[in-house]
């Protein structure tokens, strides 16, 4: 499969590709024989242009395995715009879901950082993340883009 990393300032992060479209980013280098692609280049691009501070939204094809259901949460996830947040409460009232399955799909969520579950937060507290680094990433990624006041 088709794969391309970076390294960021919450660790290396690695994009997979797979029919013309993005279905993973992981949170280590890849294997040795990357076979990087022109999507991957761009996917590359827009990850380095985001953490410098240049690109508020990816324009990437992505593809979201899983359920109907986790693919409602990816698409709400992707709505929320940079610099916001919102609760799993909110996503749960919006997607007419209960709030603790939309976080078992935040946390499944396979396209991290692009897809932005680090913007959905717990309704007392930061709630989970299963990016490496856990909550620090979380709080790092926040914090980066300026969502961080309610972390202060």
């Amino acid at each position: 499969m088709p794969h391309a990393s970076i390294d960021s300032p919450v660790g290396p992060l690695c994009l997979h590709e797979q029919d013309g479209a993005i279905i993973r980013l992981s949170w280590q280098h890849p294997e040795a024989g990357a076979d990087e692609t022109r999507l991957l280049r761009e996917g590359v691009a827009q990850l380095r242009a985001y953490f410098a501070h240049e690109l508020r939204d990816f324009d990437l094809p992505l593809v979201v395995s899983g359920s109907a259901f986790q693919q409602k949460v990816c698409a709400a996830m992707s709505a929320i715009p940079l610099g916001e947040t919102r609760t799993y409460g909110d996503l749960a009232r919006e997607l007419g879901a209960a709030a603790q399955p939309v976080g078992n799909a935040c946390g499944a969520n396979p396209i991290p950082v692009i897809i932005p579950c680090h913007r959905v937060l717990g309704a007392n507290g930061l709630g989970g993340f299963s990016g490496s680094g856990g909550v620090e990433t979380k709080v790092a990624l926040l914090r980066h883009e300026g969502a961080a006041g309610l972390l202060i």
